[in-house]
């Protein structure tokens, strides 16, 4: 069914203000009875109305009607008298589950909680309205924190046995292995520095964006890399060719040649890693090398994944790189400065080892 409400530009511009700072005080109600008024204006059914905003069917009748008698007045609601009312125990509980379940199992076409969506599920099913600061604390003393979500693999329900296997039967035979034969446990993966630069967080005033100048050519370095379990020791090989067996059989000559130890290579699944050229390779070389494969989509198994964020967020966010030689000099410097840092590569192995690699050193 349809019902019709015309309103004048002025009207019109009236209700965008209010709407305006509706949304400055985070006040939900005002919020979905000025966008009823307005889609209704707009011509949308009601039926498409109340499925927007959650409404019932004589609440946007109310709303319409009110308005056609009083007008702007109809929009100020008057504040209850007394303490505003709070979420019991238990409802707090189902807040919690809800926000963990997400919103679009809440029935919201989005994937991001956000304050206005939290004061909606809140009113809809608890009839209870928080003020956006009150909203915040709330969420605080639940243990929520406004935060950046991150990726993961929607293979990890099927590796999960491997990763699983690799922490509780592989890891402990390879670690009492590399033991007994003094042996190095090289974590190994490779990482690209652009020359476009990265971006990160940081302070800056409100409203006001930082900008960071780019050069905007797409060239990057390239770095193949090694951290020891037991020393912390750093081998790294820099190089503008793209990743190949071949690059990655001459790093691996390089280290050998520096170190007298048998070495123990955990790496991941790349293609350069396990082609043919690799296996015969390591066939070649097996009274020092013995390899060790990651489980599949598992990055965060390899301890020098945290090394190479910890080198972007030196050496490329927000920097500008006018040419790439200005990159590679400012990469090659802090590639040399992290060999130097033994014990700060050793605390990137909590993963394996809750004292950060000092029980294995000292076994």
């Amino acid at each position: 069914m349809h019902i019709r409400l015309t309103l004048s530009n002025t009207l019109r511009e009236q209700l965008l203000l209010q709407l305006h700072q509706a949304y400055r005080r985070g006040h939900l109600r005002l919020l979905k009875r000025i966008h009823a008024l307005l889609y209704v204006s707009e011509g949308k059914p009601v039926s498409e109305v109340m499925a927007i905003l959650q409404l019932s069917q004589q609440s946007v009748y109310n709303y319409v009607k009110a308005f056609i008698l009083h007008g702007l007045d109809s929009l100020h609601y008057q504040r209850p008298s007394g303490r505003p009312p709070k979420l019991t125990k238990s409802q707090k509980q189902e807040l919690c589950a809800v926000i963990d379940q997400g919103p679009e199992a809440a029935g919201y076409d989005c994937g991001c909680w956000t304050t206005v969506l939290l004061q909606d599920v809140i009113l809809t099913r608890f009839g209870v309205e928080y003020n956006p600061h009150y909203l915040a604390e709330l969420l605080g003393t639940l243990g929520y924190s406004y935060q950046k979500a991150r990726f993961v693999s929607d293979h990890l329900a099927e590796v999960a046995a491997e990763q699983a296997t690799w922490l509780t039967q592989t890891w402990p035979t390879l670690l009492a292995r590399a033991q007994a034969q003094g042996a190095m446990i090289l974590f190994g993966d490779e990482c690209s520095f652009a020359q476009w630069g990265s971006l990160s967080y940081t302070w800056a005033k409100r409203c006001q964006q930082p900008e960071v100048k780019t050069s905007g050519k797409r060239k990057a370095y390239k770095v193949m890399g090694f951290i020891d379990y037991f020393s912390g020791a750093f081998f790294y090989q820099a190089q503008t060719a793209k990743f190949t067996s071949e690059a990655y059989q001459t790093f691996l000559c390089h280290i050998m040649a520096d170190t007298p130890t048998p070495l123990f290579i955990i790496q991941d699944g790349a293609r350069y890693h396990t082609s043919a050229a690799m296996r015969a390779f390591f066939a070649a070389h097996a009274d020092r090398l013995t390899v060790f494969q990651l489980p599949r989509y598992s990055p965060d198994f390899n301890p020098i994944e945290y090394l190479w964020r910890k080198l972007k967020k030196q050496a490329t966010h927000l920097r500008y790189f006018p040419t790439f030689e200005a990159l590679t000099t400012t990469v090659d410097a802090k590639l040399q400065a992290l060999t130097g840092l033994p014990d700060e590569i050793k605390s990137l192995m909590g993963k394996y080892c809750a004292t950060l690699g000092q029980e294995a050193a000292s076994a």
